[in-house]
Formats: C-alpha cells, structure tokens, sequence
C-alpha cells in the first residue's frame, strides 16, 4: 500500500516496545524505526519489526509521519516540539507533559502545524471506559479507587501522575464543570514521592469527587462508583463489569427497594492499547479530533498537578507542626522535663 503512514517509537522500554508492536501489525501504519537512549534495547525491538534503530530521535524528521512517545514524562514536551514543529503526529504518553505552561505550548503547536495530537490515557480505550463515558450524564459524586503492586520503573514521579491520573481523565470527561478546590494526603511509602494518596475534588457545578492511589498494596483493585440524580453505578474495570442502579419509572422520590431497577453487564476483554493506537491512526487518516486529545491532557495535568500542590501543603503542615512541638520541648525547663 502506498498510502500508508511512516510510524515510529520514541523511548521502547517496558510500555512502549508494545507499543511498536501494535504500529507494525495494524493497518495503516508503518513502523520504520524505533529510538531509545539505549541502544542495545532499541535495536532488539527494531530487529523484530524489520525497522531503523537509533538512539537520537531527531534523526527521525523526514523519515515519519507519526510517532508515538512512551519516554519518561520529564522528556514528552522537548521530544514532542520537535516533532510537532516539523509537521509530525504526536501519541504521547500520560501525563502530557510535567508542566501546565509546556502542554499549552504543545497544543497550539500542533494547531498551528495542522497534526494530532492524542495523549495516551488508556483507560478511555477500555471497554467497561467507553461504555461509561456514554451512560454517565451528571454526576453529582464520585468515588475512585485505584491501587496495586509497587513497580520501581514508576518510582521517578508520584502516584498521583502515575496512577491517579487514569481516574482523574475518566471524571473530568464526564463532568462538565471547572476544579473549585482540591484536598490531597498521602504519604511516601517505598520511594521519594507519594506512594499513596487520597484527594477530594470540588468541581464548581456542585459534584464532588473522592479519589483514591495506591501503588503500595498486595493485591490490584481499580474501582469507580458515580451517582446521577437518579441512578448510581458501580465499575470494575478489571472484572471489565459495570452495575447500574436506578429507580423504576413511576417511583416516588423515597422508593422501596423493590421499586429499583438493578442491571449488570460483564464486557469482554479488548486491546486498549490497540484501540489507542488505531484510534490514532484513524485521526490522522480522516482529520477528525482525536479521543483524547491535548486539551483533555492538559485538564488532566491541571487536576494532578493541583493535588500535587495539596500534598505539599499537607506535608509542609506536618513538618511545622513537628518543628512547634520541637521548639516547646526545647524552651520548657529542665525540672518539668524531668518530671514527666
């Protein structure tokens, strides 16, 4: 086929070596090269798929069209420029970028140069996601639950750009209301940054939303629950099950329990990752937005990074409240000391 894209992989560690493969199998694409610092690993991945190896991604302008980017986050906005601006479709992974000002950059590059860009946050690409984002219309509350086994790969940034940030995507996509204020705690469990986090989210329509990290459990769990006016649901995204409850057409507004309609449907597996990409793909194809576009990445960030903000002040509170109680020690006489 003469039509079809030159892809490429930036960075083809644990998540983006699969990456690659999805580009060389699906229709429409290409995979001409794979890049990586490493260079042993990017040519193991190249041989795979018959493609270039390199360890600069620059050597790529004018030999693709699109490009995914699974780098670690503190490189997506230097890497993805340089491709936006030489006229390059961009997947980049979650988050978008590290900072508000830089995924602001990458959005209007990318409408200036006419290219997509899509940010990979999976969970929109998943079954029991998709089927969620059509029945939720106005949320009033939410609760989300995300934990699992710690994984040093991920040890560079905190939980909540590592993992709540899956959550915090699905919501915002559901209410249509701005943050009014956030409240975050957490703590560091097995590395330097939050391993466990828990926020509560105030959007100005009046929803509220409570949503819950951890990567430091023994057993993996990824829950949601979100009550509408006249429904709540339940959503197991690893049992792929979604249980709706809603009260029977005609009920009053205190109805019995027999009085409720209860539904529960099981989904079956897909590819998340395939859906992403091909979604991608598709965008590039027929100039139609992408599913998850920069903007959403960029209200994302914006969540994550205001919870981030909320744990800092919680630890800041901590620590001057232990330097209080230091200094009260430290100025109280000796005799009552000894006296206790």
């Amino acid at each position: 086929m003469t039509n079809l894209l030159r892809t490429a992989v930036v960075g083809v560690g644990h998540f983006g070596q699969f990456h690659a493969e999805k580009f060389a199998r699906l229709p429409g694409s290409r995979l001409v090269a794979v890049a990586d610092i490493d260079e042993s690993r990017a040519r193991a991945i190249a041989e795979q798929y018959s493609a270039m190896a390199v360890t600069d991604y620059r050597r790529l302008i004018g030999a693709v069209d699109a490009v995914s980017i699974a780098t670690p986050p503190a490189a997506h906005y230097e890497i993805a420029k340089t491709f936006l601006e030489n006229g390059v479709h961009v997947l980049v992974e979650k988050p978008i970028t590290d900072e508000l000002d830089q995924a602001s950059a990458l959005i209007q590059i990318a409408k200036d140069r006419g290219c997509v860009l899509q940010v990979g946050h999976l969970e929109r690409f998943s079954s029991v996601g998709r089927v969620m984002q059509e029945l939720v219309s106005n949320p009033v509350y939410v609760e989300a639950q995300r934990i699992g086994p710690f994984k040093p790969r991920a040890a560079g940034v905190n939980a909540v750009l590592d993992l709540m940030i899956h959550d915090l995507d699905l919501i915002l996509a559901v209410v249509d209301a701005p943050i009014e204020w956030v409240h975050a705690v957490g703590a560091p469990v097995l590395s330097a940054a939050e391993d466990i986090a828990s926020s509560r989210i105030q959007f100005a329509n009046g929803c509220v939303a409570n949503v819950t990290t951890s990567r430091v459990s023994l057993r993996s769990e990824r829950r949601m629950r979100i009550f509408q006016r006249d429904s709540y649901m339940t959503i197991d995204f690893l049992k792929r099950n979604i249980k709706i409850v809603r009260k029977s057409s005609g009920s009053g507004a205190l109805p019995a329990v027999a009085d409720l309609q209860i539904e529960e449907t099981n989904y079956g597996d897909v590819d998340a990752l395939e859906q992403e990409i091909s979604a991608f793909l598709n965008a590039i194809a027929t100039g139609e937005s992408p599913l998850v576009s920069g903007e959403d990445g960029w209200r994302a960030l914006e969540a994550a990074l205001m919870i981030t903000r909320s744990l800092k002040t919680y630890w800041q509170t901590i620590l001057d409240q232990g330097s209080d109680e230091d200094s009260i020690v430290n100025r109280r006489p000796a005799s009552s000391l000894m006296s206790r």
